[in-house]
């Protein structure tokens, strides 16, 4: 009986996340070509030494700047969800005190980072300016919450805008004029880096006045905003480890190893980290569609949910790997001749971006219905992480390896720990909904067998055909295959506008 009812608000969700993943997709095509200039630029210009300096430093800043977006990212989707039928001005009260709570644990941070700056400088500063990358955290934490409250209202252009065209666009201009004025040329990564963040947040704090507007009537209470920091520990937690995950590989790196090792490592992870992005580019529109069928209590939607973004996330994200990864050593080689060393370190890091495709789907409704457990879990694996990291380069170091093994090291350690995280999370997602979840086909394999051999034919060729040639090439093959052995007709409606079917012309 509700079977007829049910189907339409089915479709509106496959709608909004097909919009969206549309939307993330472009993104991450735009965020790839604004990313490239940058790294020819640090790495040509400013040194392997300089950019393993800069690297080591983002480490502590960007996990605390998430830190003091209390989670936001997934929890402000969850606390305008359970007050719907609220009006407009209650809602915008609710991203106000995210943003006013943001705003103080950000002052606490930075002062202390400003107090006691060692632990943000393993091997050194490059100048006195990188002390000032602590002003990003504020901007970076309300950014968060700002494309939040944007992404809650199904906006994800503006996400799209802030983080894949203007931020990585400003720190490729900004580390480029920095360096040729005499003045800043030893401080140019960190000036462009908080350039970029300001920028990114005034992109995001426009759409978000117009959507939101300011406050009205709004009057804080300690004890509101007090339950609101304690509730959103776990959240939180879980956000800092998941992103700690793809830090900590550096920060031991910095500990263990000499900085152009550290410089090596951050070009592949820049690399690597592109799907990285596409993929949690997608949980601020999985999010509201989570939080709905929660308060409804359909659980087997949200697991049909997550096999379906988990599937176009994973196919997505071993098509990205295989076109950087079969011709790596030409991709590593485009920032210099010393970088070529860390292909093995760039092989390592694309699969385990696809290894921690079903994870994170999983972890965006652990957070709502197993906030502990998954935090734990998370937990866990950094642990292993940190423990497999230090192992693997000590046996590199003890060996008598070069830099290029050892940052191949810490990437095989993060490569187990993700997959490891993927693989309990699942399960545990599984069982609280009495639903698969999985999102492997055997189609993957199919799609990637005939890219790789087609990938490798290549790599005989000299450089530049392998890059102009050979990534077309592997992309169209595995685009092919994957199309017409993995993608069902729900799965194609990411690459099509008209997603709810159309009663007189679409069904029979």
């Amino acid at each position: 009986m509700n079977a007829p009812a049910a189907a339409p608000e089915k479709d509106e969700d496959l709608a909004a996340l097909a919009k969206g993943g549309r939307t993330n997709t472009l993104g991450f095509v735009v965020r790839l070509i604004a990313r490239i200039p940058f790294l020819v630029i640090a790495t040509r210009l400013y040194g392997a030494e300089a950019l393993g300096r800069f690297a080591s430093a983002l480490v502590l800043i960007e996990i605390v700047a998430l830190l003091c977006s209390l989670g936001e990212k997934r929890g402000l989707a969850q606390r305008l969800s359970e007050g719907a039928g609220e009006n407009r001005a209650a809602e915008t009260n609710l991203v106000y005190d995210g943003i006013l709570l943001a705003l103080a644990y950000s002052a606490v941070a930075a002062a202390v980072l400003w107090v006691f700056p060692e632990p943000m400088f393993p091997n050194g500063m490059n100048s006195g300016w990188d002390l000032w990358l602590i002003a990003t955290i504020p901007a970076f934490a309300v950014t968060e919450i700002l494309l939040a409250a944007q992404a809650y209202r199904f906006d994800i252009a503006t996400t799209v805008r802030a983080r894949a065209v203007v931020e990585p666009w400003t720190i490729s201009i900004g580390a480029g004029v920095f360096f040729f004025l005499p003045a800043t040329r030893e401080s140019g990564l960190a000036l462009a880096y908080i350039a970029s963040i300001y920028a990114g947040l005034l992109t995001a704090l426009w759409p978000f006045l117009r959507t939101y507007g300011l406050p009205r009537a709004w009057k804080p209470h300690p004890g509101t905003l007090a339950r609101m920091s304690a509730r959103a520990f776990p959240i939180v937690g879980a956000d800092a480890i998941e992103r700690g995950t793809r830090l900590l590989d550096i920060f031991i790196l910095g500990l263990f190893a000499p900085p152009s090792a550290v410089g090596i490592y951050y070009a592949a992870q820049q690399i690597a980290s592109l799907p990285q992005k596409l993929k949690t580019s997608f949980e601020p529109i999985l999010s509201p569609v989570i939080t709905k069928n929660l308060r409804i209590g359909n659980m087997e939607a949200i697991a049909a949910q997550v096999r379906q973004v988990g599937f176009w996330i994973i196919a997505i994200q071993l098509g990205i790997a295989l076109v950087l990864g079969v011709p790596g050593e030409a991709v590593m080689g485009l920032w210099g001749p010393a970088y070529v060393a860390g292909t093995a370190a760039l092989a390592f890091l694309l699969a385990a971006e696809v290894a921690a495709s079903m994870a994170v789907v999983s972890e965006s409704v652990l957070v709502y219905i197993a906030r502990k457990r998954n935090l734990a879990i998370s937990v866990a694996v950094i642990a292993l992480q940190a423990v497999l990291t230090i192992a693997f380069i000590k046996i590199a170091q003890a060996q008598g390896l070069g830099r290029g093994f050892q940052a191949a090291g810490a990437a095989g350690a993060l490569l187990v720990a993700l997959a490891t995280s993927s693989l309990v999370k699942a399960l545990l997602l599984k069982h609280l909904l009495k639903a698969p979840v999985s999102n492997w086909r055997w189609a993957l394999v199919y799609a990637a067998a005939p890219a790789v051999v087609v990938g490798y034919a290549f790599t005989w060729l000299p450089e530049w055909m392998e890059l102009l040639l050979g990534v077309p090439a592997v992309l169209g093959t595995y685009a092919v295959v994957i199309w017409r052995r993995g993608f069902d007709e729900t799965d194609k409606v990411l690459f099509r506008k008209q997603v709810v079917p159309d009663p007189e012309t679409d069904l029979s």
